[in-house]
């Protein structure tokens, strides 16, 4: 079955590598390089620690080969390049995208593990604190392929097999997913998506996750849930995350508040008494949320950000207070 999936998702990579041959001249279309630093303090126990710290650095590269083959590359500079598990921990995005034509494209390559919702699915500068669920993933980021058909103006079916986000790199461990991005109204987009995923022991744990986002004038609201089932798991909706956000802009002003909440089963556990989730354990009630307040000072808010953010999880018990600044230098932008 698994090379069955795989044999028919890699023959459109050899049509991409051999149709996609249009006369174009190859070009960087965005160069740039993004980072966020902070001054993080934090109390825990009645104590006061600080530090100033550097969050990302990455070098970010956008272009085409042809007409309709483009290309992306994300490099994270400060994270640690060389893994004895996995060569390429540091790289985000590394892949060709072929449009084979105006409904659709395929991917092969590093890409974003196609799991739905807005807080996964955030560039992850942009995101302050994550759900247990994102921070316990081996990696959100993977090697395969993928096909997408726009099947309505704005509506995406995407169907993946790609490296398992539960594995610490390259061993044998696939994911299957199939993400809808598309939406009810202008107003309400969505994030949906099913998935099978292997995890380190071979086994299949199945994901269902429906990212909602709600945008009335500058208001915009996120509404997510996700449930997560392993195989013997006794109980339906035993082992789930629930994630509500809220940005108001304010002219130059973002307000922002962030609340979730994890939770799983004691007993969602196999005969050995192995976690059937790897993500979030057994026996997690975890609360956490935090608000903020971010400034865009320039006309592009791309170019800097100021943020000031408050936050903390029942599961650490910290208090955590970050000021920050984040900011881009464009070296190529066509």
């Amino acid at each position: 079955m698994k090379k069955t999936i795989l044999r028919y998702l890699i023959l459109p990579v050899f049509a991409l590598l051999a149709g996609a041959t249009a006369a174009a001249q190859p070009a960087i279309t965005q160069l740039y390089f993004d980072t966020r630093a902070s001054f993080h303090q934090e109390w825990a126990g009645g104590q006061y620690n600080s530090q100033f710290t550097g969050d990302h650095f990455n070098l970010n590269i956008r272009g085409y080969l042809t007409d309709k083959l483009d290309f992306r590359v994300r490099q994270r500079l400060n994270k640690k390049v060389f893994d004895e598990r996995n060569m390429f921990n540091a790289t985000d995005f590394l892949y060709l995208r072929w449009q084979a034509s105006p409904r659709w494209h395929f991917t092969v390559g590093k890409n974003a593990v196609m799991i739905g919702g807005y807080e996964f699915d955030a560039v992850p500068i942009d995101v302050y604190y994550y759900s247990n669920f994102c921070n316990n993933l081996y990696q959100g980021f993977a090697f395969g392929v993928s096909a997408e058909y726009e099947f309505l103006p704005g509506q995406t079916m995407v169907f993946q097999v790609c490296n398992s986000p539960l594995s610490l790199g390259f061993q044998n461990l696939y994911a299957y997913n199939l993400e809808w991005m598309g939406g009810f109204a202008p107003w309400w987009r969505t994030l949906w998506s099913v998935n099978f995923v292997q995890d380190e022991y071979h086994r299949t744990i199945n994901y269902i996750a429906l990212g909602n986002r709600i945008t009335v004038g500058n208001l915009a609201v996120d509404l997510e849930w996700m449930n997560r089932a392993g195989a013997g798991q006794k109980r339906f909706f035993s082992d789930y995350t629930l994630i509500s956000k809220i940005i108001w802009t304010v002219g130059k002003w973002n307000l922002c508040a962030k609340a979730g909440y994890d939770s799983n089963d004691p007993g969602n556990v196999d005969a050995l008494g192995r976690a059937l989730d790897l993500a979030v354990a057994p026996g997690t009630h975890n609360i956490y949320a935090g608000c903020g307040v971010e400034f865009f000072p320039l006309p592009n808010r791309e170019r800097l950000r100021l943020h000031a953010v408050y936050f903390k999880s029942s599961v650490i018990g910290i208090d955590n207070f970050d000021i920050g600044i984040t900011w881009r230098l464009d070296v190529i932008k066509r």
